[in-house]
């Protein structure tokens, strides 16, 4: 099977064996599942399909904080663990860093996180 993405650039066909599903969860339980494509990061893929709560201001440069997710507990360990720079950059969020928080710029999704679910604040800055 195939997903046909629409845009204003070349059709580009995708693969199932090439689309990663994610969940976003807002603040208030509502639930928005989207297709990504192995490789991108979540930020993107919320962005690219018009997830509200995702701002990715900085385009995914780790320099504004306004992709800050919660990531679920099961799914934390399937990422590398953040860097300096990212854990000096959740300091700035909006709302209060937990342990499950990341910037969805630096999350890259590949088929092992097929599934994952991460939950939005109710703010970004």
């Amino acid at each position: 099977m195939t997903i046909e993405r629409l845009s204003s650039r070349p059709e580009v066909t995708i693969t199932d064996a090439e689309t990663v599903h994610v969940i976003f969860v807002d603040a208030n339980g509502n639930r928005s599942a989207v297709d990504a494509i192995d490789g991108q990061s979540v930020m993107h893929a919320a962005v690219s399909n018009l997830v509200r709560g995702v701002v990715g201001e900085c385009g995914g440069d780790l320099s504004c904080a306004t992709c800050h997710v919660f990531v679920e507990e099961a799914w934390i360990p399937l990422f590398d663990a953040a860097g300096s720079d990212e854990l000096d950059m959740l300091e700035a969020t909006s709302e209060e860093p937990t342990d499950f928080s990341r910037l969805s710029c630096q999350l890259r999704l590949d088929h092992s996180h097929d599934g994952l679910v991460v939950h939005l604040p109710k703010t970004q800055r």
